[in-house]
């Protein structure tokens, strides 16, 4: 079923987790994305639980930028409302979400930030790296594969960057690409742009492949429209890779700009082709900029750390002291 029909449903599902918390009743309920906020609000309050909410997105910026193409239900952006104001913490993801919240109307003192988090372990610069072609240079755009992530951009400022090749991993397995309407419009754009022989796009890549795959990229490419967070710049900059991303949301959190990469205005593939250009023209720099990433993810956005910090949210709610101590 489309998550976009599974409102209805969220009373049934309170009634569910009532039952299950009074049978074995948890310490504090930590819910995600607003429709299970909005069950665990409902089952919280009717058991007595504290409740902790992570949203990951909000309405209000994916109406203000899909507008006619937002499939939500109309009543999202009042539930959210409700959960916002209801739980006990609203745990932000950046710094961007906290300012839409307090827009909202919920008190600024009710949010904290802990950001998402990478596997620093798994993501490295060392390692395999997938096989590069005849360019001189590759770029990599990674995500889903939906107009908002801004791929039709990338392929745009490729016209501007010769001898360059783009790799655009995502959407539907390799053998289901023909058919995937986003794949054609994106085939169509690179015609158009005379870029066609220098995109390949991927299809869906195994999570085990994409350390490799970015490994192999000069510089990764996140221009989304808008990005409530965004991991694969983490991932990137794990990699020892520079980000060249859009202004938007999380990535003004994790994209230092000029130290990690560079951020640039969203739908803009003359300002990506630029900055992009500026990288590829400096080797040194772009060791620079992955060297930085690294040690910024390490300080920043690893596993422990992002662990850490969401019990120490937990406690705060629950006025007790954390057991976790280590952050590296």
């Amino acid at each position: 079923m489309p998550k976009d029909r599974l409102l209805p449903y969220m009373d049934a599902f309170a009634r569910v987790l009532v039952r299950e918390w009074r049978a074995r009743t948890p310490d504090v309920v930590h819910s995600h994305y607003w429709m299970s906020g909005l069950a665990s609000l409902g089952a919280a309050r009717e058991v007595g639980l504290p409740l902790l909410h992570t949203f990951h997105a909000l309405g209000t910026v994916k109406r203000r930028h899909q507008r006619d193409a937002d499939t939500s239900p109309p009543e999202r952006i009042g539930c959210e409302t409700e959960v916002g104001l209801g739980c006990d913490r609203v745990v932000a993801t950046c710094r961007d979400e906290v300012a839409e919240l307090v827009r909202m109307g919920v008190p600024a003192d009710r949010i904290g930030v802990v950001p998402c988090g990478v596997d620093t372990e798994r993501f490295t610069p060392v390692g395999p790296r997938w096989a590069r072609g005849p360019y001189r240079h590759r770029l990599v755009q990674l995500g889903r594969l939906v107009p908002r992530k801004g791929a039709a951009v990338s392929v745009a400022a490729l016209a501007l960057l010769p001898g360059t090749e783009l790799l655009v991993a995502g959407g539907p397995p390799a053998e289901r690409l023909d058919d995937d309407p986003e794949v054609r419009r994106l085939r169509a754009v690179a015609r158009d742009a005379g870029v066609a022989d220098r995109v390949r796009f991927l299809g869906g890549v195994d999570a085990e492949r994409v350390p490799a795959l970015l490994r192999s990229a000069d510089v990764v490419l996140c221009p989304a429209d808008y990005e409530p967070f965004g991991i694969v710049p983490l991932e990137a900059m794990a990699c020892g890779r520079p980000v060249v991303a859009s202004a938007v949301g999380g990535q003004l959190d994790t994209v230092a700009d000029p130290a990690t990469g560079r951020l640039v205005p969203p739908g803009d593939p003359e300002a990506l082709a630029a900055a992009v250009a500026s990288l590829l023209a400096d080797p040194a720099g772009r060791e620079a900029c992955g060297v930085a990433g690294r040690r910024r993810v390490l300080a920043r956005y690893g596993w422990a750390r992002v662990a850490a910090a969401t019990e120490a949210a937990y406690c705060e709610v629950l006025d007790s002291e954390p057991a976790v101590t280590r952050t590296g």
